[in-house]
């Protein structure tokens, strides 16, 4: 059994991650954006051992709902899995890579860190010096992948993988996706409790290796972005 907190775990992928993994046996925290959502998650799941609330589109709730994850401990694996694909670049940049630095930044570290992508970050740009006024859904997959990446490289101790759910039938994906609904969160569910240290640093698209813009693998890169996200938060990631 693992204790794993699933971000944007309400509805989506998340929420069939966590009730898969539940129906598992492993102890699972659910993340949801306020009480309303907490409420209505919990009746549809009231197995899990918790749920943490705050609005990952506002630094001061991310600071907040760190401290509420902290307060219950340590957990064998994160999902980050909370997203959103708006118009607004500063809402996507702040929710899709922001929350999950901060985060990755203030909680305790786990066993294992599972960040989720997108095959749509193939080719996106990256504006490092103006990520809130240039951050659309693919260049903030982009950035998630290269900040997995570099996480994997900062801390050897922590398993760390992203993965690529691909085009499924969500509320976010929509009713034309034409990827397996099941399929998109099985990679998260088999790495969330999976013990092998080797798979660190990879990225998977339904249990399988992907192939991934090789831009991510630069290490003078990730330094840069990473710094960049510690001055806009004034949270520096400490390796």
């Amino acid at each position: 059994m693992a204790k794993i907190l699933i971000t944007g775990s309400t509805e989506g992928l998340g929420f069939l991650a966590a009730k898969q993994l539940v129906a598992e046996g492993n102890e699972i925290v659910l993340h949801a954006r306020n009480p309303r959502r907490a409420q209505d998650v919990l009746k549809k799941l009231p197995q899990v051992k918790g749920i943490v609330i705050g609005d990952l589109s506002s630094i001061k709730e991310v600071k907040s709902l760190a401290v509420q994850i902290n307060q219950l401990g340590t957990f064998d694996t994160i999902i980050y899995n909370a997203g959103v694909d708006s118009s607004d670049t500063d809402l996507t940049f702040r929710v899709n890579d922001l929350a999950p630095y901060m985060l990755t930044a203030l909680v305790g570290h786990p066993k294992r860190i599972i960040y989720v992508s997108s095959g749509m970050h193939q080719g996106a740009n990256l504006d490092i010096d103006n990520l809130s006024q240039t951050t659309n859904y693919s260049s903030s997959k982009l950035q998630i992948l290269m900040f997995a990446k570099a996480v994997a490289r900062y801390y050897p101790k922590i398993t760390v993988t992203s993965v690529d759910p691909g085009w499924v039938p969500t509320r976010m994906g929509g009713k034309g996706a034409t990827d397996n609904l099941e399929q998109g969160y099985s990679s998260q569910v088999w790495l969330a409790t999976l013990d092998d240290p080797s798979v660190s640093g990879n990225y998977y698209y339904h249990q399988k290796l992907e192939n991934y813009d090789s831009s991510v693998d630069r290490h003078k890169l990730q330094d840069d972005y990473v710094e960049k996200l510690g001055e806009i938060t004034g949270i520096p990631l400490n390796r």
